[in-house]
């Protein structure tokens, strides 16, 4: 792979742990993908939707961290719909195996090396 790409994860609070777990992989020596992370850590007071609107078009791509917490999650919900709004290509991937939550408008895919891999490798 050339150069790093520039993600921005989007994720329901309660799946904090997921992405954890995703930029833990990305640093991983072994792994086929490597990304900057421009997930929001921490929840804005004030202005957080320009400040993640500016994060957004920034990115390269948005991977949506997609669970049973994505449907009630008001702030992913605006994150996908601000990538949407400025064009910036998006991959949905299973936060958990075992669930099978759906975003309407969004491709889902099994949490794997080659369907995140192929996704930043197309940016």
């Amino acid at each position: 792979m050339a150069d790093k790409k520039v993600i921005f994860v989007a994720f329901a609070i309660e799946d904090v742990t997921q992405r954890d777990f995703l930029k833990g992989q990305s640093l991983n020596t072994s792994s086929p993908f490597e990304y900057i992370d421009m997930s929001v850590k921490e929840a804005y007071d004030t202005g957080w939707k320009d400040k993640v609107r500016t994060r957004i078009k920034r990115s390269d791509g948005v991977i949506v961290l997609v669970s049973k917490n994505s449907a009630a999650s008001t702030g992913q919900k605006w994150e996908i719909q601000c990538a949407k709004e400025e064009g910036v290509k998006i991959l949905g991937i299973r936060a958990y195996k075992d669930d099978n939550a759906t975003i309407a408008g969004i491709t889902v895919k099994d949490w794997t090396w080659v369907a995140i891999s192929t996704f930043i490798d197309s940016l």
